[in-house]
């Protein structure tokens, strides 16, 4: 009996203190999220802004809170062509707020480029795949570069001419890589305007072709 009454004490004491622990937990995350916002780590913000809302799914600080970094991370993702990451933030978002103008006009524009999109892919199937390669071919320069970075490093610490000669020599070989792969990439940008399908033959003369002038 007397273990019954203490465990129905200590039930009656931890309901009493959900509200103000729960209320804590949400202005903790809230304020984690207005510092992330503060400092720009979008991310951040919304991871703390959603664990309030977990808590609290109608605080109206962590609802705005968790619409404004979606909003700015799905328009960051949308600048940068990640189109189907900014639709799932965009989808997490409304959730909480359907009728969300900024969240709705977003969802417009990438709806409309991927109508684009699928309109040229499908009177054009090799666009894709042509600039896919292209894609491939600049972010290959990357590992060019940081060749030129490492042989760099190594010198400041053996100043070893060796190493400045070998970071001359793939700065020569990066020259070469930009001028045929910018080369391509005008080509390209040709077809593209032009309408003419992206054939193999366009592919090799826009590799061995004269460089042209950048745009």
């Amino acid at each position: 009996m007397r273990a019954a009454l203490c465990a129905a004490a200590l039930a009656i004491g931890l309901t009493g203190c959900a509200g103000p622990v729960e209320r804590w937990i949400v202005d903790t995350r809230v304020h984690q999220g207005d510092s992330a916002l503060a400092r720009g780590s979008l991310h951040d913000a919304a991871t703390a802004y959603r664990l309030a809302l977990h808590v609290s799914p109608t605080d109206p600080r962590a609802r705005a809170g968790f619409l404004n970094a979606s909003g700015s991370i799905a328009d960051a993702d949308f600048r940068t062509g990640n189109y189907d990451d900014a639709l799932a933030t965009i989808t997490a978002a409304q959730k909480y707020d359907p009728t969300n103008v900024r969240l709705q006009a977003l969802r417009s524009q990438i709806d409309d480029a991927r109508l684009k999109r699928a309109i040229v892919v499908s009177n054009y199937p090799t666009y894709r795949a042509a600039a896919a390669e292209i894609q491939t071919a600049f972010n290959a320069l990357r590992a060019q570069n940081t060749l030129i970075v490492h042989s760099l490093h190594r010198f400041a610490y053996t100043y070893d001419t060796q190493d400045l000669t070998r970071a001359i020599e793939d700065s020569y070989e990066l020259q070469r890589q930009i001028a045929r792969d910018t080369n391509r990439l005008i080509i390209y940008r040709q077809l593209v305007q032009s309408g003419v399908p992206a054939t193999e033959k366009a592919a090799a003369t826009a590799v061995s072709g004269s460089l042209l002038p950048l745009p």
